[in-house]
């Protein structure tokens, strides 16, 4: 009976279940580790992904800027939205001609050097433009807002 009891004491202090739980452990830091590390990479990768998105968006509007810098009509500023594809197939952009003058800051804008005797002010008339760049392929779109000045015009308000 004697023996039996000692035996039961020494199992008891016995640590014969250490290395198992152990090594469960150091599996499982490792583990924590290398998810820890696909998620960073996979982060990274959404981020470089959407910045080519914007890059291509971007590219797109400036195509938009360019064409809208050769085919705007000061005589006929007000007209609807054109949108056309670049070449590539996946970008876009659209040009939102200015529906109405603008409403924020000065209709016109003064020239210097071009006022004459008389009362006689010469100035830029103003329109805002936004031009939206997008590309279908990344899911991404840049809106760029442009102010568009034509002149030298008459901005006196003298009549005649």
């Amino acid at each position: 009976m004697r023996k039996r009891i000692v035996k039961a004491l020494s199992g008891k202090n016995s640590e014969k279940g250490f290395a198992l739980i152990a090594a469960i452990m150091a599996c499982l830091i490792l583990l924590a580790l290398g998810m820890l590390v696909i998620s960073l990479s996979t982060q990274d990768i959404r981020v470089s992904v959407r910045i080519v998105g914007e890059k291509r968006a971007l590219a797109a509007a400036d195509t938009g800027i360019n064409t809208l810098s050769q085919t705007f009509d000061p005589q006929n500023p007000v007209g609807a939205p054109a949108t056309t594809n670049r070449a590539d197939g996946v970008s876009s952009f659209t040009i939102n001609y200015p529906t109405t003058r603008p409403t924020i800051g000065a209709i016109a804008v003064p020239l210097a050097g071009y006022s004459v005797a008389g009362g006689q002010r010469w100035g830029q008339s103003r329109y805002n433009v936004d031009v939206v760049g997008r590309n279908t392929e990344y899911n991404s779109s840049v809106t760029i807002g442009l102010g568009i000045g034509y002149g030298p015009v008459e901005i006196s308000t003298i009549q005649r």
